[in-house]
């Protein structure tokens, strides 16, 4: 049995030869890492999962490319996935957000196709691959598992796979790794790649938005390899109606209410339970969004205070220190660095 949050050191050599036809120093790679080079020889071998994604951050710098290497000379340049992000986070629901992406991919000159099919009950995401591919197996595992990830985050909550095909062997070392990752039965030497799901999850709005988009992209990769993805609670989705159909406007309780079919006893009852109140809520959107804001700088702190409902800069700053513990000048230098001017 492995330890939880560790990856096999097969995963580390096949990330390091990608690295390396790409034209990476591997010895650099190891030192930025903290990765023993003994460990290279001991099939057995695990590393902690923050060295994993310390490791393909550095491949990502290295080569510039968030194929790490494994593209065959197509890179993608690192911000790719940041642009795809932000054209689908804007999408009604799942399954347009999906074609969407797959639209943005196409883009590229690949040897990797990914297709979206549904049926009455059933969906499934195909992994489409030249036979002749180099690292074919881990781009094809690399594609369904971060796409899975990316759809539960989409949606704030785990999409319950169920199966999972490849047309490769079995990798008998990695089985643990491939059950971690597919919480469902994995089929080898299949006809096709794909992961299947029921289609109803195809239905479900997206949760996130900009804000919320701004601070997974700070640590994507990191979100996505861990795939913690819980059940969107209440607050968060008040969150989502705020966001999605009310921008910077804030709705009365009673709206609220019946987005959710709730009297409003019960969703004041149900808030409380989770200790947290529909004001607060609003004032938590009004921080991210004035976090977010103040680090765009084509806008100006009066500007900020406007999109934010505040009639008086001043009033805006009040708020902002009660809330961060920090004045909108400050916590824009800190930004930005101390010879930002604003």
């Amino acid at each position: 049995m492995f330890k939880r949050n560790t990856i096999a050191i097969s995963h580390v050599i096949r990330v390091l030869q990608g690295a390396a036809r790409a034209g990476a120093s591997i010895p650099a790679l190891l030192e930025v890492a903290g990765i023993p080079r003994r460990m290279l020889d001991d099939p057995d071998a695990r590393i902690e999962r923050d060295t994993f994604i310390r490791l393909m951050l550095e491949v990502m710098q290295q080569t510039q490319d968030e194929f790490l290497g494994f593209g065959q000379g197509r890179k993608s340049k690192p911000g790719t996935f940041s642009m795809m992000a932000h054209a689908v986070i804007n999408c009604s629901n799942l399954e347009k957000a999906v074609r969407r992406g797959i639209q943005f991919y196409e883009l590229f000159d690949l040897d990797v196709h990914t297709t979206l099919h549904r049926s009455d009950d059933t969906a499934w995401l195909q992994v489409h691959a030249d036979p002749r591919l180099d690292f074919r197996e881990v781009i094809i595992e690399s594609t369904l598992m971060l796409s899975l990830r990316f759809m539960n985050w989409l949606v704030g909550k785990a999409i319950e796979a169920q199966r999972v095909e490849f047309d490769f062997s079995r990798v008998s070392s990695a089985d643990d790794d491939y059950r971690s990752v597919f919480t469902c039965p994995v089929t080898f030497e299949s006809s096709t790649n794909c992961l299947v799901f029921s289609s109803d999850y195809l239905d479900l709005p997206l949760v996130q938005n900009q804000l919320s988009l701004s601070r997974f992209l700070k640590d994507s990769l990191a979100q996505l390899l861990e795939g913690n993805i819980h059940n969107v609670g209440l607050p968060a989705q008040i969150r989502a109606i705020i966001s999605k159909e009310y921008g910077n406007n804030f709705p009365d309780f009673s709206e609220i209410c019946e987005k959710l079919n709730m009297t409003p006893q019960t969703l004041r009852r149900r808030l409380k339970e989770g200790n947290t109140s529909y004001q607060e809520i609003k004032d938590t959107i009004r921080k991210d969004a004035s976090i977010y804001y103040l680090s765009q700088p084509e806008l100006s702190i009066d500007e900020i205070a406007l999109l934010m409902g505040f009639s008086e800069a001043s009033s805006f700053h009040r708020a902002f220190k009660k809330w961060t513990g920090k004045t909108p000048s400050a916590y824009r230098r800190e930004y930005f660095g101390d010879a930002a001017q604003f």
